[in-house]
């Protein structure tokens, strides 16, 4: 499955649901994008694949450049080894794209769709042959779960889990 097997960049990419950049976001949209903002760290596991119960951990800070827009910045460590993770993605029309580091082309990820409804961002991501879906599911303005599911043999197959926790001061923006 290329290079989304390696732990670091399979941790890594989970930071792509959590970068949005809109230049007409909805309501619902920037009230889930404010919230996105601040810093966050959580434990996380590769539940499928040659790195199955492979555990990790990230520190990630959402940040909101500009009037518009979010980006997220941070790194994810297995053991002792540790790889920057950085994403950004576009509003474009009623769905996203974007990339995790430097896309599909070098060692990252395409965003090549996406929608949110209530609390939860869906994501298709793409690299060469792989295919999955990213969703994030706000479930508070201080915890959100984050799993990456890819196809395989047909089935779309849960790889990645990771539940994030806010630290320090929660947004204004409630649900």
């Amino acid at each position: 499955m290329s290079s989304l097997t390696t732990p670091l960049n399979a941790a890594a990419a989970i930071a792509l649901a959590m970068c949005v950049q809109s230049s007409s976001a909805s309501a619902s949209e920037s009230r889930y994008f404010q919230n996105v903002q601040g810093k966050w760290s959580g434990a996380g596991r590769i539940v499928a694949g040659p790195y199955k119960n492979t555990r990790f951990t990230c520190n990630l800070e959402g940040q909101r450049p500009g009037k518009v827009g979010m980006k997220l910045a941070g790194s994810c460590r297995v053991g002792l080894f540790s790889q920057p993770s950085e994403a950004i993605v576009t509003k474009r029309g009623r769905s996203y794209r974007g990339k995790f580091l430097d896309g599909a082309k070098g060692k990252g990820l395409d965003i090549v769709s996406g929608r949110l409804r209530g609390q939860k961002l869906v994501l298709g991501i793409k690299r060469k042959k792989l295919r999955g879906t990213m969703i994030a599911n706000m479930k508070n303005n201080n915890s959100m779960n984050i799993t990456i599911a890819v196809h395989v043999n047909g089935d779309l197959t849960p790889f990645i889990g990771l539940s994030l926790n806010r630290r320090g001061k929660a947004s204004k923006t409630s649900y």
